[in-house]
């Protein structure tokens, strides 16, 4: 069992025993989310893949603030940003564009990129070195950036 599914456990514990609802939920689904995966693979998840998970329920849950507060549901806001927060406690502090930037130059000179069209050498590069700790749209858009302006 992972260091992340362990922690997750015993903060699943803390929450029920201080009766912590938004906490309890929030790590529930992270659990259940995790179990169907490893199920998926036929394998238990490393850290990366749990982190991956819980990236993805926080998105969803971004999502889901943006559209309750577009239906005036203030209620359900509250409670998809305190869940939101505790998913948030479990992944590594992002990246900084310009910390993503310098990760880019290297992987294009590593890659030996000259333009806009070596993208597909540099990203999948990019994505597994900082899967985690950047956003896909972020890397893209600084790869773009870095790539049309060394090929001008």
């Amino acid at each position: 069992m992972s260091s992340l599914k362990e922690r997750l456990a015993e903060d699943l514990k803390d929450a029920i025993r201080q009766r912590d609802e938004a906490r309890k939920t929030a790590i529930r689904m992270v659990t259940w989310a995790v179990k169907n995966a490893e199920v998926e693979k036929g394998r238990p998840l490393d850290d990366a893949e749990v982190i991956a998970i819980i990236q993805r329920e926080a998105r969803r849950h971004r999502e889901s603030i943006e559209e309750f507060r577009k239906g005036n549901r203030l209620d359900l806001v509250e409670k998809e940003e305190a869940e939101l927060a505790v998913l948030q406690s479990y992944l590594p502090p992002p990246m900084s564009r310009e910390e993503v930037a310098e990760a880019a130059r290297a992987a294009i000179a590593e890659v030996g990129a000259r333009g806009p069209a070596d993208k597909g050498k540099v990203m999948p590069l990019l994505i597994q070195r900082l899967a985690g700790r950047a956003e896909g749209r972020l890397i893209s858009q600084v790869v773009d950036e870095l790539l049309s302006g060394r090929s001008s």
